[in-house]
């Protein structure tokens, strides 16, 4: 099992603001491209239905594989057979040693684990990031999870994502998407809203030891955010200007953010409107760009108080639009 692998990061999603942060991986894949076996206990039993090749875990369940952690009022396991090497026989896969409550090394024999379903209260973890929502489904052969259900959340040690509908993750693709009313937002307050939340992300190695060699399979440890693509009803504030725009850009390497068609900037009372904007995460500062075959307008107040807090800026869809 391996979504989730990046600051799911680090949003998915999944995330936007500050420079790319690197994470452990949430996904439940393979340390270093080692097998791992998954351990399931739960506190109300587990079941097996050898016919259906379910396993079933009931009541405070709980699935670990490596430094990866997954809770839910309910685990259900769907597995099948290995297949063999050579041209022998499929080996039929052995029952689940459910000996003191426990499933260990599920994954790891004759039997291996197609999809794992997550229900009810569900919150993935590592020691730096932690996601949440009702229902969790790891697809292995696709590498893929996806988080549904209320009060869907991911934090990171540097931005916390929020969304709606869906949080989904790809760990080979090392891609997270945020859908419905996606949001990220940084510890100083600055966030980037869409309707859609996409991130790309890169393998980054991990701290290198004291005697300067870096840890065994440290390049699946960690992923850093590359890349985010902001689409529908884009909205980015920072501690002094609110843009607004159809679709945006995060480059998290140079901290500047680009947003496209329909572009408001507001800062304080003061509001442009062109086709383009850059906006720097870092600094805060928003500007409008011209484009061929578009112009710009202002409505600009002079001797205008301070820029009001974000939030409390007036709206920039009452401003003056492109022409």
């Amino acid at each position: 099992m391996r979504p989730l692998a990046a600051p799911l990061t680090a949003l998915l999603l999944v995330a936007a603001l500050p420079a790319g942060a690197s994470a452990q991986s949430l996904g439940f894949g393979t340390a270093g491209g080692q097998p791992a076996p998954i351990d399931i206990t739960a506190q109300n039993g587990i079941s097996w239905n050898q016919k259906t090749r379910i396993v079933t875990a009931k009541g405070n369940a709980r699935a670990v594989r490596g430094k990866v952690t997954v809770t839910a009022d309910e685990l259900v396991a769907h597995y099948s057979p290995k297949p063999a090497s050579g041209a022998a026989k499929p080996t039929p896969a052995a029952k689940p040693d459910a000996s003191a409550g426990g499933l260990g090394g599920l994954d790891s024999g004759a039997s291996q684990i197609t999809q794992l379903d997550a229900v009810g209260h569900v919150h993935i973890f590592t020691a730096t990031e932690q996601a949440f929502g009702d229902l969790a489904v790891y697809h292995m052969a696709r590498h893929e999870l996806v988080l549904t259900g209320g009060n869907l959340r991911l934090i990171t040690p540097t931005e916390t994502v929020t969304a709606t509908r869906a949080l989904q993750y790809w760990s080979e693709a090392r891609k997270a998407v945020a859908i419905g009313h996606a949001k990220v937002v940084g510890k100083d307050g600055r966030s980037v809203t869409a309707d859609r939340l996409t991130g790309y992300f890169t393998a980054a190695p991990a701290a290198p030891k004291a005697g300067g060699t870096p840890p065994a399979g440290s390049t699946a440890e960690a992923s850093q955010l590359r890349k985010v693509v902001a689409e529908g009803h884009v909205v980015v504030t920072t501690q002094t200007d609110v843009a607004t725009g159809d679709h945006g850009v995060y480059h998290p390497a140079t901290g500047i953010a680009v947003l496209t068609g329909n572009v408001h900037i507001t800062h304080g009372p003061n509001e442009l409107a062109g086709h383009i904007a850059q906006v720097n995460m870092k600094t805060g500062v928003a500007t409008l760009v011209s484009a061929p075959g578009h112009r710009v307008e202002g409505l600009i107040l002079p001797d205008s108080a301070p820029a009001a807090k974000p939030g409390a800026a007036k709206s920039p869809q009452s401003g003056a639009r492109a022409k």
